[in-house]
C-alpha cells in the first residue's frame, strides 16, 4: 500500500483563529488520512497544494509536509505535489536531553536569545538559495507565514551583540507539542548559533511546565542532531506521546532569563 492521494478544500483563513485550532474536532485528520490507513513507509499521503488549516491538522495528528514536485516528476504529471510524512521512526529531543558541551555554554554566553522578533527573516534563512537539499520554496513561506500571524508558528532567535542574526529555528506549536521545522546559522557571525537557538527553546519549553510529557519534535534523527540528544522513537510511541503533549497548555512564548542554565535540566 503506497500513499494516499486526497484533494485539498479550501477553507476560510477564519479557521486559523484560536478557538477554533483548540477545538478536538481537530484531532480528526480528514482528510487526510488517519493512522490506521498510512503504508509502512514515512511518505503516508500526497496532495496537489495545501493550505495552513491543512497543515496545522497535520502536525497535530502525527503529520508534516514537505514539496515533492521534483522527486515525483518522473511518475506523476507536472503540480505542486506535497507529500505527507509521518517517519516509521521518529526523531524527538527529549527536554532532559539536550547535550550542551563546555565550549557550547561559553558561546551562548555572546548571543541574545528571543522568540518571534523576526519570523519572516529566520524563514527566510531556513530557505536560502544556497543550503543543499533546501525545500523552503514560495508556498511554504506563504503558509508558515499565515500560520505565524495566527500564533501557530513560531521562531527562536540568536543575535549578536551588535544586532545581528547569527542564527534561528522555527517551527510549529500546539499545546505541548512543538514541532520543529528548520534551523540555520550563519557562520560569517555565529558558527554556534542554531545550537544556542535550540538551547533557549528547550529551556523555554521547560518553562512552561510538564516538560517529561511535552514533545520536541525533530522529524527524522540526523547524525548531527544525535549530537545534540536527539533519539529515535516508533511512529506507534510517538503518536502516544503526541497525544499527551497536545493536552498541555501552551507554553509562554517567551524566552525565560535563566535559559543558559533552564536548558541543561537543572
Amino acid at each position: 500500500m503506497g500513499p494516499a492521494y486526497v484533494p485539498v478544500p479550501a477553507r476560510p483563513v477564519g479557521e486559523l483563529t484560536h478557538n477554533v485550532l483548540m477545538a478536538r474536532t481537530y484531532l480528526d485528520p480528514s482528510p487526510l488520512p488517519g493512522p490506521g490507513q498510512w503504508a509502512d513507509q514515512d511518505l503516508v499521503a500526497l496532495t496537489v497544494g495545501m493550505d495552513a488549516p491543512l497543515v496545522l491538522r497535520a502536525y497535530v495528528n502525527g503529520m508534516f509536509p514537505m514539496p515533492i514536485a521534483d522527486e515525483v516528476s518522473d511518475e506523476l504529471p507536472p503540480a505542486d505535489w506535497i507529500g505527507w510524512f509521518s517517519p516509521v521512526r521518529r526523531g524527538i529531543l527529549p527536554l532532559d536531553g539536550l547535550r550542551v558541551p563546555r565550549s557550547l555554554r561559553k558561546s551562548a554566553r555572546h548571543f541574545e536569545v528571543t522568540v518571534d522578533r523576526d519570523f519572516p527573516a529566520v524563514l527566510a534563512a531556513c530557505g536560502g538559495q544556497d543550503r543543499e537539499g533546501g525545500w523552503i520554496d514560495e508556498g511554504i513561506v506563504a503558509v508558515y507565514t499565515e500560520l505565524h500571524r495566527a500564533g501557530r508558528a513560531h521562531s527562536v532567535e540568536a543575535w549578536t551583540p551588535d544586532g545581528q542574526l547569527a542564527g534561528g529555528l522555527y517551527g510549529i506549536g500546539y499545546g505541548g507539542l512543538f514541532a520543529g521545522e528548520s534551523m540555520f546559522h550563519d557562520p560569517r557571525v555565529g558558527r554556534d548559533a542554531s545550537k544556542v537557538a535550540l538551547m533557549g527553546l528547550v529551556a523555554m519549553l521547560r518553562a512552561g511546565g510538564h516538560p517529561e510529557r511535552r514533545l520536541l519534535d525533530v522529524q527524522w534523527r540526523t547524525e548531527h542532531l544525535a549530537s545534540l540528544g536527539v533519539v529515535e522513537v516508533p511512529r506507534t510511541e510517538y503518536l502516544a506521546r503526541l497525544r499527551r503533549a497536545l493536552a498541555l497548555p501552551q507554553p509562554r512564548w517567551a524566552m525565560p532569563p535563566d535559559w543558559r542554565t533552564a536548558s541543561l535540566g537543572q
